[in-house]
């Protein structure tokens, strides 16, 4: 009986510690860390703001904001904020149509469609395919976005297209005032802000792309391979790479090479985001690398080799999703450094050219206009609130990723 009885409540635990586990979910790395993240307000805000910041720089052309590009010397010269309402292609210099940008749209567009009517009714196939490159051309000078923004891409002319269509001729005032040239400033801080994190975002992943693929293959070969790669870091960490960036900006921007990229469809724009990129891949190689020397001897390497995966099989599919925790929190910090360099050098005027805007090239324009006769504060304070509220947000959430992503802080 006492047998009995012990057994029936060794069971009962047993059965009791059954249920207990099924309640007990496991939690993985990624999990853990996404909860831990939630618990880090500044992270969490500078996450929320940066999400509010790349929708609003994504949709910029559908929000009803002035041009950027185009100039009042007469009348709105550093104009201070104002509440003043303004709307679209009333200025007479522009000459639109009853100083409208939708009446201008209009006409321009029953005179095109009225143009390829009459280009369609000629029999003669080479000079029909003339005309159209006429028209082509024209519409490239004269179309009415083309005169108030600058280089539109297919996508931003049609969200263009369709805020015209949303909002008509009605702006947003200056809230954020008026630059020398009698720009609106707040439409060149949202243009400029899209242009400059594009420039971190895609200069980023150009060095996210060299140096984890050149750091996971060092760190996986090791020897003789490891030591000759990382010399090669080594030696590029000696040079001094801003002259090495002034040296490539000035030779790529000079005419006649100018000439030979262009007829390639490569823009100043694109070898710029290539350069910052190309040399910001150092230390991401140097990360990675001690990631993959910590793990190649793993167990899941041993077995993938065991089956005959290839050596870069086993890197770019097992070694490198393992790094991705560091990698992740090292772009983060990354683009914030490339976003900084970016301004350095348009404030410089060697990075982003006009007509194109970011925001060094706007700062560059606001420390030109200070005076010590009159301050024009609003030219300074609005692009440099712009460039560092960024910059705060991305590397709060870089520190609050990384302290999140730290396995030994898993389930703390």
């Amino acid at each position: 009986m006492t047998s009995n009885a012990k057994s029936t409540e060794d069971q009962a635990t047993l059965d009791r510690i059954l249920q207990e586990s099924r309640k007990i979910r496991g939690v993985s790395l990624w999990q853990d860390a996404w909860r831990r993240l939630r618990r880090n307000k500044s992270a969490m805000g500078s996450l929320i703001f940066l999400i509010m910041l790349a929708l609003t720089t994504i949709f910029t052309p559908l929000l009803p904001l002035q041009s950027p590009i185009d100039k009042d010397l007469n009348n709105r010269r550093f104009l201070s904020p104002t509440v003043q309402s303004a709307s679209m292609g009333s200025r007479p210099g522009l000459k639109f149509k009853d100083g409208s940008l939708t009446a201008q749209l209009s006409e321009f567009e029953q005179v095109v469609a009225a143009t390829k009517t009459e280009i369609a009714e000629i029999p003669d196939a080479a000079e029909r395919t003339r005309r159209l490159e006429q028209l082509e051309s024209r519409i490239a000078v004269e179309h009415p976005f083309n005169q108030l923004w600058n280089q539109l891409g297919p996508v931003s002319f049609a969200m263009v297209r369709t805020r015209v269509a949303i909002f008509g001729d009605y702006a947003i005032p200056s809230l954020f005032g008026t630059d020398k040239l009698g720009r609106d400033l707040m439409a060149r801080v949202f243009w400029g802000s899209r242009v400059s994190l594009v420039v971190g975002v895609v200069a980023t992943f150009v060095s996210l792309l060299i140096g984890v693929s050149y750091g996971a293959i060092a760190g996986y070969f090791g020897g003789t391979v490891d030591a000759i790669m990382m010399r090669i870091v080594d030696m590029l960490y000696s040079i001094p790479f801003i002259f090495v960036v002034i040296f490539l900006v000035t030779f790529l921007g000079e005419d006649s090479v100018k000439k030979i990229l262009d007829s390639y469809g490569i823009d100043q724009i694109t070898i710029f985001y290539i350069i910052i990129g190309a040399i910001y891949w150092l230390t991401m190689s140097r990360v990675v690398r001690g990631q993959v020397l910590s793990l190649r001897q793993e167990q899941f390497v041993e077995s993938a080799r065991t089956i005959g995966a290839s050596p870069m099989r086993i890197v770019f599919r097992h070694l490198v999703p393992n790094t991705l925790g560091v990698v992740i929190v090292y772009l983060t910090l990354t683009v914030p450094s490339v976003m900084l360099f970016e301004a350095f050098l348009s404030f410089l005027g060697l990075g982003v050219a006009p007509p194109d805007v970011s925001l060094g090239l706007l700062l560059n324009d606001g420390v030109e206009a200070l005076s010590i006769v009159k301050l024009f504060w609003w030219v300074v304070v609005f692009p440099g609130a712009a460039l560092a509220l960024t910059l705060f947000a991305l590397n709060f959430l870089g520190d609050g990723l990384r302290d999140a992503l730290d396995p030994r802080m898993k389930n703390k």
